[in-house]
């Protein structure tokens, strides 16, 4: 049962975490509804890592490439560069967002923001903000052509990811579309800058919680990270090819759903 159970968290989390429709709040509200633990802040960004693996293997040609000499590869050297730092510059919002609240009210998101119903009200607000986004014009800014500007944006509403039911990759590629980007870019970009925020996130709950990690057996743990990391790359694949040319429409009428569930079963 403990594997069965290990099992679900990791494909709850492998394929939520990157379509928008919130991993945090499908571990808790799925598990509730099924009758088993909720995984809590700390198993559920434990499980994130098998998430941020299976991102680093899916974008490696874009993350560990760049070696030949030749003036076209000169050239992506310096994109690859730029994105780089863009991505670092897009994870400052969530550093110092999250740092604070870790520091001064570290209790604050269980108490106030973990509640059903507010994951609920949550789930359409955000509804209503991917609309808005998959209504705007896709414009001309890409990965190539961005400026640090435009990634730092996007990291400012990276950091709201941090409220259970938002999404972060629902927020950001959401954010990235009203901006102007180009959808396939705009999805590839929120990817590639989940790699740092994740991997903080679980590392600062595993050391937060260190004592809390001895109560998991390791090998279920194990399982659930493996479990994570396959569902992650299937779910990066697919909006990659679904969203370029579809949109977020389905998923914005999933989270409406989503949404008035819980609320009915309040």
């Amino acid at each position: 049962m403990e594997y069965l159970k290990f099992i679900l968290y990791g494909l709850i989390q492998g394929l939520t975490e990157f379509i928008p429709v919130s991993s945090t709040a499908h571990l808790k509200v799925v598990s509730l509804f099924l009758g088993i633990d909720d995984p809590g802040a700390s198993l559920s960004a434990t499980i994130q890592l098998g998430s941020v693996v299976a991102i680093v293997w899916y974008f490696r040609s874009d993350i560990f490439n760049l070696r030949s000499q030749s003036s076209k590869k000169i050239l992506e050297y310096f994109i690859h560069k730029k994105l780089l730092s863009s991505i670092l510059i897009g994870t400052i919002p969530i550093i110092l967002f999250g740092g604070s609240i870790k520091l001064f009210a570290p209790y604050f998101f269980d108490n106030v923001l973990r509640s059903n119903i507010s994951i609920a009200l949550v789930s359409i607000l955000m509804a209503f903000f991917m609309y808005l986004a998959d209504s705007a014009k896709s414009c001309s800014i890409n990965i190539k052509n961005h400026n640090y500007s435009d990634s730092f944006l996007i990291g400012l509403f990276q950091a709201f990811a941090i409220i259970p039911g938002v999404s972060r990759s629902g927020v950001t590629i959401s954010s990235a579309l009203i901006s102007g980007w180009e959808r396939g870019d705009a999805a590839k970009f929120s990817f590639l800058l989940g790699i740092p925020a994740i991997s903080l996130a679980a590392i600062v709950e595993f050391i937060s919680s260190f004592n809390d990690f001895f109560s998991f057996g390791f090998l279920p743990l194990l399982v659930g990270l493996i479990t994570t990391f396959l569902s992650s790359l299937l779910a990066i694949d697919f909006l990659l090819k679904y969203f370029s040319s579809n949109g977020l429409k389905i998923f914005i009428i999933y989270r409406v759903i989503f949404g008035f569930v819980i609320l009915l079963n309040l």
